[in-house]
C-alpha cells in the first residue's frame, strides 16, 4: 500500500455537519427559553424557528471561516458565537435588556452538551470506514474542536473503534490548518507524512494544511463547489466517500 494511514476530518466529512447542526441548536434554543421563563411561542413572535437556526448557522459559519484563516482560535470560536447569537436574539426579543451572560452561558453549555450527542452519519461513511479499516489501513481522526464531543459523537454513530486515536485540535494545541497540527499528529502515530493521506471537506483546513506539512491530500467536495485552479495541480477530489477506496 502506498499510504499506511489516513487522517479523515469529522465534520461534513464523517458526521453530517448541518443536520447535527440543527439538532443541537434546537435543544440550545428550549433552553434558553426555558431559562427566561418564557412561552414557547414567545420568540416565535419575532421570528421562526427556522429564522432563528438560519441567523445562527450565519453567524457560526462566519466564525468559524474567519478561523480558518487565523482570526481566532477554535476554542475562541466556541465561546463567540454563542454570545454574538444570544445578543442578537436579546436585542430582538427583549430590547437588549437581559443578562447576557447568564443567557450565553445558558445557550452555549445546553449548545455543547447536546452537539456531543449528535451523530448522523453522512452517506457512504460507514461502509468506507469499514472497508478502508479491513484493507489495513491505520485511520485517524482529525478535527477541530473539544476532543472529548468528538469522540462521543463518534462513539455514538458507532464508527469509533475503527479509528486507533482521534486528534482533536484543543487537545493537540494546534487548529487545522497550522502546520503543528498535522506534525503532532504525525508525531503520536509514528508516521512520516509521505505515508499519510488526509481526506476532508475543506480546503483550506484539510487540504492546504495537510499539503503544507508534507502530506498527500484529497479533498472531499460533498457540496459540488469546485476547486481554484491554482488548487489543482496534483490534487484528486471525490465527490462521495466511497470513491475514495477506488483512488488507494
Amino acid at each position: 500500500m502506498r499510504y499506511k494511514a489516513i487522517f479523515i476530518d469529522i465534520d461534513d466529512t464523517i458526521l453530517d455537519y448541518i443536520p447535527c447542526c440543527r439538532e443541537a441548536f434546537e435543544h440550545a434554543l428550549e433552553a434558553l427559553r426555558a431559562d427566561e421563563l418564557q412561552t414557547p411561542n414567545a420568540a416565535s413572535k419575532v421570528l421562526n424557528d427556522e429564522e432563528w437556526f438560519q441567523i445562527f448557522f450565519s453567524i457560526s459559519g462566519r466564525l468559524f471561516s474567519e478561523a480558518k484563516h487565523g482570526l481566532h482560535t477554535i476554542a475562541e470560536v466556541m465561546d463567540l458565537y454563542p454570545r454574538e447569537f444570544v445578543g442578537r436574539w436579546n436585542e430582538l426579543t427583549q430590547g437588549g435588556e437581559g443578562d447576557l451572560t447568564e443567557q450565553t452561558d445558558t445557550f452555549k453549555y445546553a449548545f455543547r452538551s447536546a452537539w456531543g450527542k449528535t451523530h448522523t452519519l453522512v452517506s457512504g461513511a460507514r461502509e468506507t470506514l469499514e472497508a478502508l479499516h479491513a484493507k489495513g489501513y491505520r485511520l485517524f481522526a482529525a478535527s477541530n474542536s473539544f476532543a472529548h464531543l468528538q469522540r462521543s459523537r463518534l462513539e455514538l454513530a458507532g464508527v469509533l473503534p475503527l479509528f486507533e486515536d482521534t486528534f482533536i485540535s484543543i487537545d493537540i494545541g494546534y487548529d487545522k490548518p497550522d502546520v503543528r497540527f498535522y506534525e503532532e499528529a504525525l508525531r503520536r502515530c509514528g508516521l512520516p507524512p509521505e505515508s499519510v493521506l488526509m481526506v476532508g471537506d475543506s480546503m483550506t483546513t484539510d487540504i492546504l494544511g495537510a499539503r503544507a506539512a508534507g502530506l498527500d491530500a484529497v479533498f472531499f467536495d460533498r457540496r459540488h463547489e469546485g476547486v481554484k485552479q491554482e488548487d489543482m495541480q496534483g490534487l484528486r477530489v471525490i465527490t462521495s466517500l466511497p470513491e475514495l477506496l477506488a483512488l488507494l
